[in-house]
């Protein structure tokens, strides 16, 4: 059983810099893509960014595209998610996720995602 936890999660002002981590217990972590969504109060869970098993292949949201960088230490069976140039619309709850099936390619649909952390919370103030 896969357990997935966020941590980095505050309060920051517009413009700031913020850096989530997530934790995953399990074997074989290092085999596994990996995925950062969000989700605002009355909206939808978004897609934020993937990433392959080896780091080699990144993927994000157009809203995020060129401010957030997602990267992972296999060694240390965490994924991180670098947040440049805050926004009060990038708030929301955080959550890092991760397939079952190890042969799980990078995507942007939550449905392809079977295990999710408990979240982490972002505000961003204007």
């Amino acid at each position: 059983q896969v357990q997935l936890k966020e941590s980095g999660g505050g309060l920051v002002q517009a413009g700031d810099s913020l850096r989530l981590s997530c934790e995953a217990s399990g074997p074989m972590f290092s085999s596994y893509t990996m995925g950062w969504f969000r989700q605002a109060p009355g909206k939808e869970r978004e897609f934020v960014a993937s990433s392959s098993w080896d780091g080699v292949n990144a993927y994000y949201g157009d809203s995020v595209k060129g401010r957030f960088t997602i990267s992972r230490d296999n060694a240390e069976n965490t994924v991180y998610l670098q947040m440049s140039s805050l926004k009060p619309e990038d708030t929301a709850v955080y959550y890092c996720a991760t397939p079952r099936n190890p042969l799980t390619i990078p995507t942007t649909i939550p449905a392809a995602y079977d295990y999710w952390g408990q979240g982490t919370q972002v505000t961003v103030s204007s």
